[in-house]
């Protein structure tokens, strides 16, 4: 007792904490640091960001391979390799995008990720390694449990993550950052070297990890990936359905993010009342999630998404909560992590890669929800129900009771009753409460309650070819309704086709009628830049804009997504109909427009939307330079930016003049036709004269682009953060 006393003395907690809180900080301010500077280079695609995260947790889960391995030497001479590896590692400093150019006909799958490779590797694999190592070498040390010290590493990656889009990207620029994560990695070694000491003032030099304990056998490593898997892939799932399926909202996708790095927090930390509370209300969580998922209307985006969130958060406690009951012994605290790091990448290996190759829709989220109710299900939190659905006789009952639900839910749908579905969804709801404790019972209830909220619609659709599309770009469905067509990706409408004859199928609707600001300009393309104009268009969607085309004019069209190349020709007649031989360029537009030669076109119009917001690399001053280069001196840019959540106006104004070009802006009323869509336009030239005619394109429409405040955003510098409008 004495002896432990001493080492707790000699071996105070806090620089421990402070080293692993300062560690994954730096972790989670790399990460969306090197991702701002590969976007210039590699494109918006979202490809480069599942590329991004897959390298990240494949360079974790090397860490943690490392860490254990490290685990078997003498302490002393861990601290000393540990050590010297961070040294090396900052050799690679200051943090720097590789200065790789991709070979010809190189594929962006494995290309991207061997560039974030070389550019950041070392440097994440080394401090990855951090904090299992630091609680491992604390309980050598000290003698005490090392297991709280996990809550520092997670507050610090939660703190770096909100550090980053709240201070970092809106206050200082790419270089400015990575000075400043210079600094903090200096920061970083003198920490660890003052947690270290106590390691060489221990007379003894501690137990090997291979010599203490017993082996943990290899059904309890998989059972502990296999649980840590299911968090990190519902974290990954929720995110995509928020951004995509509820509320395209900018910064949306750090809140599942940060609520499950606080989960580990919450699971892992001494006072466990936290903890027992989020295991009770996590099944009851995942009950609401599943009766909401497929709830559709901006007017109940709050509780969907309120409702998302909090089966994500409870369900990620409850699980981890599990694993902190079943860690192991401080001796193979290592191979403890480890584990849970494999089950991380699992996760995100699941939803990144296999889910987006396997299924048409985002079915991996509500998979997910069930594989979270099969592990929670397993006991009944309320006392009062436990004792009331006692028996077999009760077991009997709940299970008759999900048979004539799911006879009800097959019968309603075939008859294409809507209305009663929603009932019945209420109804398995309220059965799942019942079920707690009964795992098979459990889910099978919360099954139920998905494929009668929805779930079986969703399916129907994805039975009929072509109806749902997917691609690493996004979701996209089609939908027939009223006689038109529509082109729906996540919760945005992105063009819309009237029905019937030629002359119906040729009307351009939604954002790009004719009394909007592009379809005016369009129409008097002639009087604006001649006959015969060259006309670049970035963003293909259902190729409305291909109707306003002449026979004398020359069209290229720039495209990300080969998916939606593929949908605009096969199902919707534009192209066809009307510009059959338009030249499709399928890449990232601003790195594709840059190989083209200068002045290729008369007027480029700007339309790329990721769900419901314009890619932040299309609208940097280095873009704007992009397409003057483009254009011939004096053509005309027209950009969209009709936008539920970002006030771009004042960002495109800066940009355009940049590059000397002035602007107007054209706000149109609903197209009567497709009933809806709002749209706004503006149009940038440096020609003087060129302006006033598409002034006079048609009264009243235009007024001079409105600026209310500067808004400069750069591929050094740029943050959403000065024009985010209301979320709902």
């Amino acid at each position: 007792m004495a002896t432990a006393a001493a080492d707790a003395r000699s071996a105070p907690r806090w620089p421990f904490t402070a080293a692993i809180f300062a560690g994954s900080f730096l972790l989670f301010l790399v990460q969306p640091l090197l991702a701002r500077m590969a976007l210039p280079t590699l494109g918006g695609a979202p490809a480069v960001w599942n590329s991004a995260m897959l390298v990240y947790q494949a360079l974790l889960l090397a860490g943690y391979a490392y860490a254990h391995w490290l685990g078997r030497l003498a302490p002393r001479l861990q601290v000393a390799v540990h050590l010297g590896l961070l040294l090396l590692a900052a050799l690679t400093l200051p943090l720097a995008l590789a200065e790789r150019s991709p070979p010809t006909g190189a594929d962006p799958v494995l290309w991207v990720p061997w560039l974030l490779l070389l550019s950041v590797g070392p440097l994440f694999f080394a401090i990855s390694a951090q904090s299992p190592l630091l609680q491992r070498w604390f309980g050598l040390a000290s003698g005490a449990d090392p297991y709280p010290l996990f809550v520092a590493s997670n507050l610090g990656s939660f703190a770096g993550l909100l550090a980053y889009p709240l201070l970092l990207e809106p206050l200082t620029g790419v270089a400015a950052q990575s000075t400043l994560w210079l600094v903090g990695y200096g920061v970083m070694l003198l920490l660890l070297a003052l947690a270290a000491l106590p390691l060489f003032r221990k007379r003894t030099a501690g137990p090997r990890v291979a010599e203490a304990g017993q082996r943990v056998p290899f059904s309890r490593l998989a059972r502990w990936a296999l649980i840590a898997s299911v968090p990190s892939g519902l974290m990954l799932s929720t995110t995509l359905h928020l951004t995509t399926d509820v509320a395209p909202m900018p910064l949306l996708w750090v809140i599942p993010l940060g609520l499950y790095l606080l989960s580990f927090s919450i699971a892992f930390a001494e006072r466990r009342g936290p903890a027992r509370w989020a295991a009770a209300g996590a099944p009851f969580a995942l009950v609401l999630a599943a009766g909401t998922l497929f709830i559709a209307g901006t007017q109940m985006m709050p509780l969907v998404a309120l409702a998302a969130l909090l089966a994500m958060v409870l369900g990620a406690v409850a699980l981890h909560a599990r694993l902190f009951d079943e860690r192991p012994q401080a001796a193979q605290l290592t191979l403890f992590y480890l584990a849970l790091s494999v089950g991380g990448m699992l996760g995100g290996i699941f939803c990144a890669l296999v889910a987006p190759l396997l299924f048409d829709w985002t079915y991996e989220h509500p998979l997910l929800l069930l594989a979270a109710a099969w592990l929670v299900g397993d006991r009944q939190p309320i006392a009062a129900i436990r004792e009331t659905v006692a028996g077999p006789a009760a077991a009997r009952a709940l299970a008759v009771g999900a048979l004539i639900l799911a006879g009800a839910t097959l019968l309603f749908w075939w008859r294409g009753e809507r209305e009663p579905l929603v009932m019945v969804s209420a109804l398995a709801a309220g059965l799942a409460s019942f079920s707690l404790g009964r795992r098979a019972l459990f889910t099978a209830a919360i099954a139920l309650t998905l494929l009668a909220g929805g779930g079986l619609q969703r399916l129907a659709e994805s039975a009929v070819p072509g109806k749902l599309t997917r691609s690493y770009f996004g979701t996209y469905r089609i939908m027939d309704q009223a006689g038109t067509r529509m082109l729906i990706h996540g919760t945005t409408t992105h063009g819309v086709q009237l029905l019937g004859p030629p002359e119906r199928r040729r009307t351009p609707t939604s954002y790009y009628w004719r009394g909007s600001g592009v379809g005016r300009v369009m129409e008097a393309l002639p009087t604006l830049v001649g006959t015969g104009a060259r006309v670049g268009l970035v963003g293909l969607g259902t190729g409305t804009l291909s109707c306003y085309a002449r026979p004398d004019q020359r069209w290229t069209v720039f495209e990300i997504d080969p998916a939606m190349v593929e949908i605009a020709r096969s199902r919707f007649s534009f192209l066809a109909d009307c510009k059959p031989d338009a030249r499709i360029v399928v890449g990232d537009a601003r790195l594709r427009l840059a190989g083209e030669p200068p002045a290729s076109f008369d007027v480029l119009v700007v339309d790329a939307f990721s769900s419901d917001a314009i890619p932040m690399h299309l609208l940097t001053r280095e873009a704007f330079a992009v397409y003057a280069r483009a254009l011939r001196p004096g053509g005309l840019l027209m950009v969209h930016i009709s936008n539920r959540h970002l006030e771009l106006r004042p960002v495109v104004r800066t940009g355009g003049e940049y590059v000397g070009m002035r602007g107007l802006l054209g706000s149109s009323g609903s197209d009567p036709l497709s009933r809806g869509y709002d749209s706004s336009w503006t149009a940038l030239t440096s020609d003087p004269a060129l302006l006033e005619r598409v002034a006079k394109t048609e009264d009243g429409l235009w007024v001079p682009l409105p600026f209310g405040r500067r808004v400069h955003w750069s591929d050094d510098r740029a943050s959403i953060l000065p024009i985010v409008q209301r979320p709902w």
